[in-house]
């Protein structure tokens, strides 16, 4: 094979090109600490570290999401904290307020202390977080979520939750509606209420309540009849308007039960007064502690109306109790969504750990191969210039 002149400084150069490129590849990776520089270095190596590092970018938006959702949850259980508190204390005081020594003036002072309360409730129930949004009006967050007006407490908000998405397929609420908060508490016991009339003129006052058995959803009235010393009480179904049952007779202090709705009442009642059987409804914790107030406003000078008193303020109390457990329920809640926050972000911690792993096996240099590599590609091109040097000064001149 003949090999002109020309062919052989092509193929010199080329060979010096290759292996300097070889060498700067080298050099370029110990530079960058990376063995992959572009996709072509490992076409498969780079589309897995894709990949992974998209997996990567969704664990940190993800933490970043959990962030926020803790910072947010941590200010509504601060904020509940301060609620229950404050119920407790309003418990206290209605508590109090049933002591039979106490006169009109007593009450009245007690009253005033129960109307603070609830301006403070109210003051809670319109707190703002960091970026000055109501906490209670759901989506509306720029309005104050409660008004106090002369007719009662109005919400201006709405029943919006709002939610982050903190793991993949995995959103969370973090805020709480005020109308579920605050508006829609169980009256009485939670299945149903036992309430006097208010036209009552006897001194029974109804004492404690609970189901035991099923509930038929009607409501029914308890009229208690006195003749000749004698107390009995009728049982009416006011859904159906049909008479239960007559001529009961009424023992002082013994429970009466209907329908599966049993109650105690205590007291000497008045004949025709009348005990309600209703299923619970829905109130307002802001129109319960206003009713208790109202009634401890009210003189109760005999009987008659110191039994009246001690009805509403047993009501009050039974309502009171509802607001109370729905907001420690809420404030449950709200722990135990920290609480998952608190394993999603360890579980994404996990999942960097192990993604870096991934991302160092693909992507990361053996400093010891590469070195060596770039030692010998070194000692190549030192070859292949001296060499060439050698080839191309080779002249049949020279041996003349």
């Amino acid at each position: 094979m003949r090999v002109s002149t020309s062919q052989i400084y092509a193929l010199g150069a080329e060979s010096i090109g290759r292996t300097q490129a070889d060498l700067l590849r080298t050099q370029q990776q110990i530079a960058a600490m990376r063995r992959i520089l572009t996709p072509s270095d490992d076409p498969v190596g780079s589309a897995t570290a894709v990949g992974v590092r998209q997996s990567q970018a969704g664990v940190d938006r993800h933490d970043a999401s959990i962030g926020v959702a803790k910072d947010a949850l941590g200010q509504y259980d601060s904020t509940l904290t301060s609620i229950v508190t404050l119920l407790q204390n309003a418990r206290t005081t209605t508590v109090n307020a049933g002591n039979g020594t106490l006169n009109d003036a007593d009450r009245g002072a007690l009253a005033t202390q129960l109307s603070q309360q609830l301006d403070q409730l109210i003051g809670l129930a319109n707190s703002k977080d960091g970026q000055g949004n109501s906490m209670f009006a759901g989506f509306n967050v720029g309005a104050q979520a409660f008004v106090k007006t002369a007719s009662g407490v109005v919400y201006n908000g709405d029943s919006g939750v709002r939610s982050l998405e903190v793991g993949a397929g995995r959103s969370m609420p973090v805020s709480m509606a005020g109308d579920a908060l605050f508006l829609a508490n169980p009256t009485g016991n939670g299945r149903f209420v036992a309430s006097a009339a208010p036209a009552n003129t006897g001194g029974a006052v109804v004492g404690t309540t609970q189901a035991v058995g099923a509930l038929d959803g009607h409501s029914y009235t308890v009229t208690f009849n006195v003749s000749g010393g004698v107390t009995t009480y009728d049982v009416y179904d006011v859904t159906t308007a049909a008479s239960v049952s007559t001529g009961n007779a009424y023992t002082d202090g013994q429970a009466i039960t209907v329908a599966g709705m049993q109650f105690t009442a205590s007291g000497a009642p008045a004949s025709g007064d009348v005990v309600n059987l209703a299923p619970a409804s829905r109130q307002s914790v802001f129109d319960t502690l206003s009713g208790i107030v109202a009634a401890l406003k009210l003189p109760a000078g005999d009987a008659a109306t110191r039994a009246a008193l001690a009805n509403r303020l047993g009501e009050g109390l039974s309502n009171l109790d509802q607001a109370l457990e729905n907001v420690m329920t809420h404030q449950a809640q709200g722990g135990a969504q920290l609480s998952e926050l608190d394993a999603l972000s360890g579980l994404n911690s996990d999942r960097s750990v192990a993604y870096a792993k991934t991302l160092s096996g693909i992507e990361d240099l053996d400093y010891t191969k590469a070195t060596s590599d770039f030692a010998k590609q070194q000692l190549a091109l030192e070859a292949a210039q001296k060499s060439f040097l050698s080839v191309t000064g080779l002249s049949l001149f020279n041996e003349m």
